[in-house]
C-alpha cells in the first residue's frame, strides 16, 4: 500500500463528542484524501428505520463529522440516501434525527431510487470483479450522481448476520447497487470487495467516520444488543477502519472474508499489525461480541448458503421474493420491534448519556450547527 494506513480512534462522552468528531478528523487527516473543490457525498447508514441504538448512524456522528468537514473546508456537501426492501428510508431519516440537521445545514437530500435526483448508468469497471460480473451478465449500472464526487461513509461499529462485521465497506452496498442488490448474498463478501474496487474508480476521494459510542453486539445489522463503548473512528482506508473495529469487537479481522480479500486484492490493508493507530490507545479493547443465532440468520443461511440454495433464482428472481420480504419486514417491524427492541431503546434512551443525548436532538434538532 505505500505508506502505512492509518485509523484515528478516540474515546468520547456526550458533552464532548462534537469537538472530538472535530478533532477525529483532523487526526485522520481527512483533507489529505478529499479532494477539494468537488462535491462531498454524505452516506448515512440506516440499517432499520427504527432508531435501534448501534444499528443507525447517529445523529451526533452526522453533526460531527459535517463540523468537522466544513473546519477542514468542505461547505459543498450532499446526503445520498437508499431504498431497501425492508426499511423506510424517510421514516429512517425521521425518526433517527438526521432531517433537522440536514436542514439547518442547507444540504440536499438526494435518492438514488428517484430518476429525477440521479440515474443508473451502464459502467464497466476497470478493475477485475470478484463476483458482479457473473452476478449481473447483463452489466452492471450504478448512479451517475456518485461519479467524480468525495464520498464520506457513516457506519456505526456492529455485528452483522452475513458478515460478521459491518463497516465502512458494506455501506457502499446500497448506494451503489441497485434494490436486486438481494442477488448477491451468497457471494456477500466478494461483493463488498468488488464495490470498494469501483469507489476507488468513481471517487476522487473516499472517507469513513465510524460511530461506536452504543456498538451493536449479536445479530445484526437490526436486532443488536446495544452496548455502551465510547468509542469513534475515521479513517481514509476502509479496510483497516473495518478492521480495527472488528479487533476492538473481539474478531480476528483477517478471519473474516471481506476484509482478508480486500487486503489480498491491494485495495486496503486489513492486519492490524500493518495499521498505525492515532489518538487514544485501544490495545487493551476486546470486547467479546458474538453474532450468535437468530431465527433471520437461520432463514439467511437457508437461503444463500445451505440446501435451499438451488432455489435461488425461482425466490429471488420472480414475484415470489415478495414472500421471504414480507416475512423479514413482518419478523423485524411487527414482533421484534413491539415485543423486544422498542423496550431496549426506551431503556438506553432513559438510562445511558447517549440515550439522554438523542433526546436533546429530539427537542433541539442539531446541538451546534
Amino acid at each position: 500500500m505505500g505508506t502505512r494506513s492509518k485509523v484515528a480512534v478516540l474515546f468520547t462522552r456526550p458533552e464532548t463528542v462534537l469537538d472530538d468528531y472535530r478533532r477525529l478528523l483532523r487526526l485522520a487527516e481527512a483533507d489529505k484524501y478529499l479532494k477539494p473543490g468537488v462535491t462531498t457525498i454524505l452516506k448515512d447508514n440506516i440499517s432499520w428505520h427504527f432508531p435501534m441504538p448501534g444499528a443507525n448512524t447517529t445523529p451526533w456522528q452526522l453533526e460531527g463529522t459535517i463540523l468537522g468537514l466544513h473546519d477542514l473546508g468542505y461547505r459543498d456537501l450532499a446526503v445520498v440516501q437508499n431504498k431497501t426492501v425492508v426499511i423506510d428510508t424517510h421514516k429512517g431519516e425521521d425518526l433517527n434525527r438526521y432531517v433537522p440537521i440536514f436542514q439547518k445545514c442547507g444540504l440536499p437530500v438526494l435518492y438514488n431510487f428517484k430518476e429525477s435526483d440521479m440515474k443508473w448508468i451502464p459502467f464497466r469497471p476497470k478493475a477485475k470483479m470478484l463476483a458482479l460480473d457473473h452476478i449481473y451478465p447483463e452489466g452492471l449500472r450504478i448512479p451517475d450522481y456518485f461519479i467524480g464526487k468525495n464520498i464520506v461513509h457513516l457506519p456505526t461499529v456492529k455485528c452483522h448476520i452475513y458478515t460478521t462485521t459491518t463497516g465502512a465497506m458494506k455501506n457502499a452496498f446500497g448506494g451503489l447497487l441497485s434494490t436486486h442488490r438481494h442477488y448477491t448474498h451468497t457471494w456477500i463478501h466478494e461483493t463488498l470487495v468488488d464495490l470498494l474496487a469501483i469507489q476507488k474508480e468513481i471517487h476522487p476521494g473516499i472517507f469513513a467516520v465510524m460511530d461506536g459510542t452504543t456498538a451493536g453486539d449479536g445479530p445484526g445489522p437490526r436486532t443488536v444488543r446495544p452496548v455502551v463503548k465510547n468509542v469513534i473512528l475515521a479513517s481514509a482506508d476502509q479496510v483497516a477502519i473495518d478492521a480495527i473495529a472488528a479487533k476492538m469487537m473481539g474478531f480476528d479481522p483477517m478471519t473474516i472474508k471481506y476484509i482478508r480479500l480486500a487486503h489480498e486484492q491491494g485495495l486496503g490493508v486489513g492486519d492490524p499489525k500493518e495499521i498505525e493507530v492515532v489518538g487514544d490507545d485501544i490495545s487493551n479493547e476486546n470486547w467479546g461480541f458474538k453474532v450468535g443465532l437468530s431465527f433471520h440468520r437461520f432463514l439467511g443461511w437457508l437461503s444463500w448458503y445451505g440446501p435451499t440454495r438451488f432455489l435461488q433464482k425461482l425466490i429471488f428472481r420472480t414475484w415470489l421474493v415478495n414472500i421471504p420480504i414480507f416475512v423479514s419486514e413482518f419478523n423485524h417491524d411487527f414482533i421484534h420491534w413491539p415485543l423486544k427492541e422498542r423496550k431496549i431503546y426506551e431503556r438506553w434512551r432513559r438510562e445511558t448519556g447517549w440515550g439522554r443525548l438523542f433526546q436533546e436532538y429530539e427537542q433541539k434538532g442539531c446541538l451546534l450547527l
